[in-house]
């Protein structure tokens, strides 16, 4: 009987447990592992295209969780790849841009979203956000400051219309720690002083 990718992927990998999507064999490696993984997965199992990498925050590492480093890899003539998973305690997982050159953006990109380090990328400078930002917008501890400062903008609360008295006590926005502090005079007084005073168009030197 022939030998099946997935008989492959687990030759080639070390592995005895092995998922599937599809075409795609999906395999979770320990962290250490990360690199030699990812050169068998291109050199015993033919993957020569390096198609994504990313991360997903799964929650605290104190709780059982922290951050799981994703990578699909394919094999164009086999037409079947091998989704390479690696859950991280630390936060850092070896760098494969000597294997794969196309891994490059992908880590610095994961570096930036999520602030895993990826140790022996030549340099994880920014790719997308401004020098001056600050923090990892993917992770779920990144508080979501715009939500609290500024209202949501367009349709008021469920139920509310234009003659409706009745206002039942906002929600707070999902990203927004218990314990956040809400600028001096709240919300709405915030969102006042930044967009300024609202002028009508006849009051000004230049309405018709």
């Amino acid at each position: 009987m022939p030998e099946t990718w997935e008989d492959r992927v687990r030759a080639a990998l070390g592995l005895e447990e092995l998922g599937a999507d599809g075409p795609r064999a999906v395999a979770d490696v320990d962290a250490k592992d990360w690199h030699e993984a990812v050169r068998a997965c291109r050199d015993e199992l033919g993957c020569d295209f390096f198609d994504w990498l990313s991360a997903v925050d799964e929650g605290p590492a104190d709780a059982g969780h922290g951050f799981r480093v994703v990578a699909h890899l394919w094999s164009v003539t086999e037409r079947r790849g091998v989704l390479l998973r690696a859950l991280l305690a630390e936060g850092a997982v070896a760098s494969v841009v000597d294997l794969y050159p196309g891994a490059d953006w992908h880590e610095r990109e994961t570096h930036e979203m999520f602030g895993v380090d990826f140790p022996g990328h030549p340099d994880l400078q920014p790719l997308l956000l401004a020098p001056e930002f600050e923090g990892h917008p993917l992770r779920k501890d990144f508080v979501l400051a715009s939500r609290v400062v500024k209202p949501w903008p367009g349709a008021k609360e469920p139920g509310e219309g234009h003659a409706t008295v009745r206002k039942r006590a906002p929600k707070k926005p999902p990203g927004v720690p218990d314990d956040w502090i809400e600028p001096e005079g709240g919300a709405d007084a915030s969102a006042e002083r930044s967009d300024g005073p609202k002028t009508s168009p006849k009051a000004r030197p230049d309405a018709p």
